[in-house]
Order: C-alpha cells, then structure tokens, then sequence
C-alpha cells in the first residue's frame, strides 16, 4: 500500500510503518480511534486501498463509517495483482462497503450502493500501479461530489 500512498495523487498521505502502528495498537482502542480522527483532520475523502482482508479489519470499517458521518468523501481501489515488498502478487479482497449502510431516509442504504469501487485495469503489477496513478485524484474528487450529494 505504500507505493500507492508514493504515487503522490493524494495529499496528506504519511506513511505508517508496522513498528508504527504497533504502537499505536499497544495504546489500545481509544488510541486508534484518536490516531484514526487525527488523521482524518483537513482531509476531504477517505481512500480505502482494499486487499484482501481489508473488509474484515475492524478498524478499516470504522474509519470507514467515521468518514461518512464526518460527510467526507470515501471511495474505494482494489489492489490485487500489485506485487508487495516481498514480490508477491495480491489476491481480490471483498468490497467493505458491502458490510455498511446508512440511513437513506425511509429505509438504510448500503454503503456499497453510493460508494465506487475501482477495479484498476491492466494485467501485470505496472500496469495496474499506473491505472491508479492516472486515475485516483479523479476518484477522489467525484468520492467528494457523491458524499455532497447524500
């Protein structure tokens, strides 16, 4: 997920090593949840890089349902057949938005009826890596027109 955090099409996209984030989770649940808001200020959507166990990360989910209530746009990229650190290419992760709803009105809407989920295109790791290059920053601003409009 790095090296889509490196494409540089997102603002405000620190990197958060695992040592990072271990301490981060040695702090416990109020930590997280206060790192996951901190991370959250100035910024106007949420990219979910979605891998394949990205849906059943409760954390994930959280921060998911955190940017929705905060009216901040989120949208989704599949990031299987990118290669990894060690070489290895990712397998398809199921969609989380799948797993979330919210309050349309007269009945709850599933998240994953309003929020995109790109499948990036190409058939080697380059390609894909590239389909996301030249396609995130338009991702997130229609996640932003979506969110303004529900």
């Amino acid at each position: 997920m790095a090296q889509i955090r490196n494409i540089g099409s997102v603002d405000r996209s620190a990197l958060l090593f695992d040592n990072d984030w271990e301490e981060v989770k040695r702090g416990g649940k109020s930590s997280i949840s206060n790192w996951i808001d901190n991370q959250m200020l100035g910024c106007s959507c949420t990219v979910v890089l979605i891998g394949s166990e990205t849906s059943q990360r409760p954390w994930v989910l959280e921060e998911i349902k955190k940017s929705w209530h905060r009216k901040k746009g989120v949208v989704g990229i599949h990031i299987h057949g990118l290669k990894d650190k060690q070489g290895n290419v990712s397998v398809k992760g199921e969609n989380p938005f799948e797993l979330l709803s919210f309050d349309g009105g007269k009945s709850p809407i599933k998240l994953s009826d309003v929020v995109k989920c790109y499948d990036p295109q190409g058939y080697t790791s380059k390609e894909r890596y590239d389909w996301i290059a030249k396609y995130l920053s338009s991702a997130v601003e229609e996640a932003i027109k979506i969110r303004n409009l529900h």
